[in-house]
């Protein structure tokens, strides 16, 4: 895919009278942590022509001029009745804003929460809006009737799905998209792009599995054949499978022992970019999150996530030099819920000052509670170094809570199985990568070659490990094949455990980079230049299978190092 195009605006008609305008940015586009496989992504709005006439959810700024030069060049926007709004957020106000000065006549759709956010965005208490709260349905004539689903969740409090019964599609906004952009329309050949779909559901679902649960249940009785989804490709061909998947990845998340309550509220979006970083990370390692917007969560429901949780980690913006009142209120109900012996952290970002933050973590403090992780602090919009750490720190989170419960649970021997597994032995190598401003590595022993013709490898990589995110399809990594007698500084060095952002090759000698800046370490006996072109889960590991691009033996009388282990249950 060319990251060198530029955006535009495919207009293809989808179903009787039903036209999407899929607003296409093929550049990486990586402001929050959803868009780091860097595939661009596409914003896809929908036009019902009735007897009314009915556009649905009109993309962000970004977009605005190229999407109503598209709009009008086919479509009369006087002519417009209803804009439907899925979710609204100060992005997309500015296309709103344009749209309702070409077309004043417009009357808003949304749901209750969404009318309020709407009238705040668009500075207007006066705006004409039809509130949906799920019993009602507006005929546009032609039989387009359509039925509304508020779909609620911490992240998008306001999220609203339409259905048309004539044409028995469901536009899903969030639900079921994938940021990948491209010239296809539907999802032909949708295995391909189960990787993405994944990803998407992993950063911007996994922590609201509990209202995923309650979002599918309220559709299962439709009769849908198309999911018009909010970004990339529309599902038709893979629908069946992907709303079983989707029902499947959320039960992973429901069922888990360990749980973290994720508080927060955001002033401007930055806050809960850092929460959504986070609770990736905390997924990542197989911990589920609850996550929780305080100021749409009743005190109840806030008291009864933090009893149940495991640990928690509240985030605020400062406004004003202070904490909103909803993080107060919910740090209140934390102090007087919260056994001091829970996993405690805090994390927010600011504009000018952060006293927000450095109260909450006071107070904490004060009370006797442990920190999983060091308070994170950013200031004004977090950049992708900044997004690593939180998602690293989250990771660290999860590993604390996990061991804390094993240590409290007796130490079982390993047994016959684990220590036949144990045998297996592997040679041991160092996976490095990087990607942009972000790098990462890790000690591997679980490394086989798989293909002859081309040349390939695979590589077993846990999911909570940080260079994770660098080991998807498309991306490169380097594997350094370590020598016997030489290995055990490098060994030593990559086993010690790293804090978020930390790098990891202070103090480790490079013999160079490949031509994507991935280093080579001075000391491996072999190096091979990896190019990842499939991915499958595997338990707690995806097991990541690669091409070979390049490679060298840079020390032709070396002979491999390899690791034994006398269990098959841990490293």
């Amino acid at each position: 895919m060319s990251t060198n195009k530029p955006r535009d605006v495919q207009v293809y008609p989808i179903a009787t009278d039903t036209t999407v305008l899929r607003s296409r940015s093929w550049s990486r586009l990586r402001f929050e942590i959803e868009y780091a496989l860097a595939k661009g992504t596409t914003a896809n709005s929908y036009l019902i022509q009735g007897d009314k006439l009915a556009l649905i959810d009109p993309p962000g700024e970004t977009f605005t001029e190229i999407y109503l030069q598209a709009l009008q060049a086919r479509f009369d926007v006087k002519a417009i009745d209803y804009v439907i709004v899925g979710h609204v957020n100060p992005n997309r106000a500015a296309t709103l804003k344009v749209l309702l000065e070409l077309a004043p006549q417009i009357t808003f759709v949304a749901s209750n929460p969404g009318a309020k956010n709407l009238r705040g965005v668009l500075e207007n208490p006066d705006l004409k809006i039809l509130v949906m709260r799920g019993e009602e349905s507006l005929d546009l004539g032609k039989g387009h009737v359509l039925q509304f689903i508020p779909t609620p969740n911490p992240r998008y409090a306001d999220e609203l799905c339409t259905y048309d019964s004539q044409t028995e599609i469901l536009y899903t906004d969030k639900l079921f998209g994938a940021h990948i952009c491209g010239d296809q329309v539907f999802d032909e050949g949708w295995e391909a792009i189960n990787e993405d779909r994944r990803y998407y559901f992993d950063c911007l679902m996994a922590p609201h599995a509990r209202q995923v649960e309650t979002a599918l249940d309220k559709i299962a009785d439709l009769s849908v054949r198309l999911y018009a989804t909010g970004h990339g490709p529309l599902v038709r061909y893979g629908l069946i499978e992907l709303t079983k998947a989707y029902r499947d990845w959320s039960q992973q998340q429901t069922s888990a022992d360990l749980t973290v309550a994720l508080i927060y509220a955001s002033a401007y979006g930055n806050t809960a970019t850092l929460a959504q970083a986070i609770a990736r990370g905390i997924t990542k390692a197989g911990v589920a999150v609850e996550s929780i917007n305080c100021e749409f969560t009743e005190p109840e429901e806030i008291r009864a996530a933090v009893d149940q949780a495991s640990g928690f980690i509240i985030g605020s913006p400062t406004l004003g030099g202070h904490a909103p009142t909803p993080v107060q209120t919910a740090l209140g109900i934390v102090l007087a819920t919260a056994t001091n012996n829970k996993l405690a952290g805090v994390f927010g970002s600011f504009g000018w000052s952060g006293e927000a933050v450095d109260l909450i973590e006071g107070k904490l403090k004060d009370a006797g509670y442990r920190f999983g992780l060091d308070t994170i602090r950013v200031k004004f919009k977090p950049n992708d170094v900044t997004l690593q750490l939180c998602e690293e720190a989250g990771t660290d989170f999860a590993q604390a809570l996990k061991k804390a419960r094993k240590v409290r649970s007796q130490s079982v021997p390993a047994t016959n199985v684990e220590q036949a597994v144990g045998r297996i032995v592997g040679s041991l190598c160092v996976l490095t990568a990087k990607q942009d401003d972000i790098s990462s590595a890790m000690l591997a022993s679980w490394v086989a070659q798989a293909s002859f013709n081309p040349p390939g490898l695979t590589i077993a990589v846990a999911k909570e490990r940080a260079v994770e995110a660098l080991t998807h399809v498309g991306n490169e990594f380097v594997l350094n094949i370590l020598q016997e007698g030489n290995h055990l500084g490098l060994m030593k060095h990559f086993l010690k455990p790293f804090g978020p952002g930390q790098d990891r090759f202070a103090g480790v000698a490079i013999a160079e980079e490949t031509e994507a800046g991935i280093p080579v370490l001075n000391d491996a006996l072999a190096y091979l230049e990896c190019s990842v072109q499939n991915r499958l889960e595997s338990g707690d590991h995806w097991l990541v299978y690669a091409t070979i691009k390049n490679g060298k033996v840079l020390n032709q009388d070396g002979v491999t190092a390899v690791h034994h282990r006398k269990s098959g249950s841990h490293y």
